[in-house]
């Protein structure tokens, strides 16, 4: 190789928590539902965070995507810390790199299926003619295109979470935050649903971060991430055993 030939530093992950903890309460009443979580998700990686309920996997999804604000250590996204970005930065970098897709739907059940998906695309300040064309392309591409007129709660169980999942593509996030995602659903429908998602991430490189209990659902990832009382007690990107993950949480 030149010596003068300029050498490219390596991407920084797509998400990373550095030291990451988070309590509740104090004294007495202090309840620690993270403590002390390194973790990084290289961009296009395919993620299951796993464990029992109360384990933290919902309180380390909501870190990551800056729902919520942790009690000490770092989120970084794309090597940027979140907690040194003004509060309008943080709201616009969320609304740009990150799509979410939870178990109970959060749609405006009046209100239109398109209207319901052009939501973060009204927030980023888009023209209501472009946001309308790019919410029924998304619309289309997951066969809901005769839906869009509809009111949302016109609709079945798995076309609301089809809805929610062109919500969450509507802004091209680089990142997608699935939390329970199939919960609600039937198994047949919750297996459409989960094809869906995986076509995503394989086919437009989106980064997948799935919150389940699911040991099927998280078995199809590349990696899981299993907690205990908040702590990461399995990190292995190697695939896990259906069954695996329930077996490590309960020893």
């Amino acid at each position: 190789m030149n010596p003068t030939t300029a050498v490219d530093d390596p991407a920084p992950p797509a998400l990373q928590a550095v030291a990451l903890s988070k309590h509740y309460g104090s004294g007495a009443n202090r309840f620690d539902a993270l403590t002390d979580v390194t973790v990084s998700i290289t961009a296009g990686e395919c993620v299951a965070i796993v464990g029992k309920s109360g384990s933290g996997k919902s309180t380390l999804m909501h870190l990551l995507a800056v729902l919520d604000t942790p009690s000490s250590g770092e989120v970084r996204i794309h090597g940027t810390n979140a907690q040194s970005l003004s509060a309008r930065a943080l709201n616009r970098m969320r609304n740009r790199e990150f799509g979410f897709v939870f178990q109970q739907f959060f749609l405006n059940a009046q209100q239109s299926v398109i209207d319901n998906v052009t939501l973060p695309l009204t927030i980023a300040g888009q023209r209501r003619g472009a946001r309308r064309e790019r919410a029924r392309e998304v619309l289309a591409a997951l066969g809901l295109a005769e839906k869009a007129d509809a009111r949302a709660v016109t609709l079945s169980g798995g076309q609301k979470q089809r809805t929610v999942i062109a919500r969450a593509l509507a802004g091209s996030p680089s990142v997608i935050f699935a939390d329970e995602p199939t919960g609600n659903l039937d198994s047949a429908t919750g297996a459409v649903v989960e094809d869906l998602l995986f076509s995503l991430h394989r086919d437009r490189g989106i980064t997948l971060v799935i919150v389940t209990h699911d040991d099927e659902l998280a078995a199809r990832c590349d990696r899981q991430i299993v907690l205990r009382d908040g702590r990461i007690v399995s990190d292995s990107a190697a695939p896990v055993a259906v069954g695996a993950a329930s077996e490590e949480v309960a020893r």
